[in-house]
């Protein structure tokens, strides 16, 4: 199966360390770092995760990815983000989607974080000239995402544009529910229970088995399945993890 993944990609960077005192200057904890984690986020993780599944995935993204980067500091022994730091994420220069040969591809899947790389002509287009595009977007949907072939959103991105959706759009969402699994067309596909460590990148994984499944089985309903299952994996494991 050939596969495009196109969108923005980041380094994702993992501080853990302990938390004993307060900074004396102001009411904050001192946060001393023990153990440094990076790994490649955004849609190189989902990149990441088609690779895990044995495909072998072109990549089209931003060019400055490495100066891209999301720091968090977490506490090794609770597990608890005191922050993240977002750097130059609005340092990403807007893409051309008419030099890629859109029609070679068994699929494209699309990573739009909404920090610039892709237009709203440009996921039109790119689902003009390829009939099996899935996109995971933090636009608004709307209008322009018409042909996109099935839609990945949480449920949280969803309320936000719920206006804005027609009964054709709705019809593409796979909506995804954290603890509660997925929904596509008013189905509710649950995962079993288990102890989440972290989210990060579990939206990434859940997109890349999504599509696996769907061009191996062409079932929409099995891939569902699947990505529950990766994703319910990933979350177990501290950081961004790949299936």
């Amino acid at each position: 199966m050939t596969i495009l993944v196109i969108g923005e990609s980041c380094r994702d960077v993992f501080h853990y360390g302990e938390c004993n005192r307060l900074c004396p200057e102001a009411p904050v904890p001192v946060f001393n770092s023990v153990r440094l984690v990076e790994n490649e986020g955004m849609a190189k993780n989902v990149q990441r995760n088609l690779i895990s599944l044995g495909c072998s995935p072109v990549l089209y993204t931003n060019e400055n990815w490495r100066e891209v980067t999301k720091t968090r500091f977490i506490d090794t022994r609770v597990n608890h983000m005191f922050m993240r730091l977002d750097v130059n994420d609005d340092q990403i220069s807007r893409t051309n989607a008419h030099d890629i040969n859109l029609k070679a591809y068994d699929a494209i899947v699309i990573s739009d974080y909404n920090k610039g790389f892709l237009s709203e002509e440009d996921i039109r287009y790119i689902s003009e000239q390829n009939d099996c595009v899935f996109l995971d977007t933090k636009k608004q949907l709307g209008e322009w995402c018409a042909d996109v072939k099935f839609i990945k959103i949480n449920n949280i991105e969803l309320d936000k544009c719920r206006k804005h959706i027609t009964q054709k759009i709705y019809e593409k969402i796979i909506i995804t529910l954290g603890k509660g699994g997925a929904m596509y067309k008013d189905i509710i596909y649950p995962v079993e229970e288990v102890k989440i460590k972290d989210t990060s990148g579990a939206g990434d994984t859940f997109l890349a088995a999504l599509v696996y499944k769907y061009l191996e089985t062409k079932s929409i309903e099995a891939a569902i399945e699947f990505a529950n299952q990766c994703a319910t994996s990933v979350v177990q494991k501290r950081g961004v993890s790949t299936i």
